[in-house]
């Protein structure tokens, strides 16, 4: 108890989750019946203040659904609302979630808070609890048992994403031909490397040594001989991951030279000199005079025709 579990999720991918240790759980209950008793004396304190008003059937009705709230709708609503997470466990770094890793919807809840007060807690002062998770091989009370739950860690230090390339593999892989690589791919093993220590290793080494294939068939040369699929997959994103970063920085020289907070300015351009018009040579003065005048023969035989349409000649 308090180990690895097989969680198998709704993509039939097995999962190892750590199941929260007995004495975790204890400690979260704990501080969540202190936060359940001050609330229940607020609660009883307004149903008091009311009772002395009212007869004793209606008084009895207001005590026993003061009860249901406290003990069934106050868990329900604050599990349901974060989603597994109550106060004690939030303290803890624990949460509640389905059989399958998935978040717990409120009919989960509300089946464990009823299974609380009949099975668990109330009635069995908390002996039932405590075996059933004594017995159950990932620490579940009755309430998870019926519901379909179990209680996790998520305080887990979590992996940083792609391995660093193996020294024996730096040389190798900076000749590697990637051009062939497609992004998909290349998204598909990444997204391995970032689950390799979450995935059950009856998974993991069948889908990494598929993935190794997949990129072995498009990338040239292969790999040396014994080398992990996960090591082959980490030296190859390593490696295109840096040809682009170079790539990158070949296309904005000017912006990684420039400083932070002094951006460069540069010089404005001299004026440029100032040039002479050139005098109009008498030929073409009589050119242009040339050209006025039959412009002005025409207008007149314009005017004569009556029209401003010219017929061809």
């Amino acid at each position: 108890m308090g180990g690895m579990s097989d969680v198998v999720t709704g993509e039939a991918v097995p999962l190892e989750l750590r199941l929260a240790k007995f004495p975790s759980r204890t400690i979260a209950i704990v501080i969540d019946l202190a936060v359940y008793f001050l609330c229940g004396l607020a609660l009883f304190g307004l149903v008091s203040a009311v009772i002395p008003d009212v007869d004793q059937a209606l008084a009895t009705a207001l005590g026993l659904l003061a009860v249901i709230v406290l003990l069934v709708a106050l868990p329900t609503t604050i599990e349901s609302l974060s989603r597994g997470k109550s106060l004690g466990k939030l303290a803890l770094g624990l949460r509640v979630v389905r059989d399958d890793g998935g978040p717990i919807r409120t009919r989960h809840a509300l089946v464990r808070a009823l299974s609380g007060v009949f099975a668990d807690f109330v009635i069995t002062s908390g002996v039932g609890a405590v075996f059933c998770s004594l017995l159950n091989e990932r620490g579940k009370r009755i309430g998870d048992v019926l519901a379909g739950t179990v209680v996790i860690r998520e305080r887990i230090p979590a992996p940083s994403g792609i391995p660093a390339t193996p020294p024996q593999l730096a040389e190798w892989a900076a000749g590697l031909e990637l051009s062939r690589l497609p992004n998909e791919l290349a998204l598909s093993a990444r997204s391995y490397l970032s689950r390799y220590h979450q995935l059950a290793p009856g998974v993991r080494d069948p889908l990494g040594a598929q993935l190794a294939d997949q990129v072995a068939a498009v990338v040239s040369p292969p790999p040396p001989d014994g080398v992990p699929a996960w090591a082959y997959l980490a030296a190859v994103l390593n490696e295109r991951g840096r040809r682009e970063s170079v790539r990158l920085a070949a296309q904005h020289p000017a912006q990684q030279q420039d400083a932070p907070g002094q951006p460069q300015q540069r010089p404005p351009a001299p004026p440029a000199p100032p040039t002479q018009e050139a005098a109009p040579s008498p030929r073409g003065t009589a050119a242009a005079d040339g050209t006025a005048g039959d412009e002005h023969r025409d207008q007149a035989e314009q005017r004569r025709n009556g029209s401003g349409f010219a017929p061809p000649a």
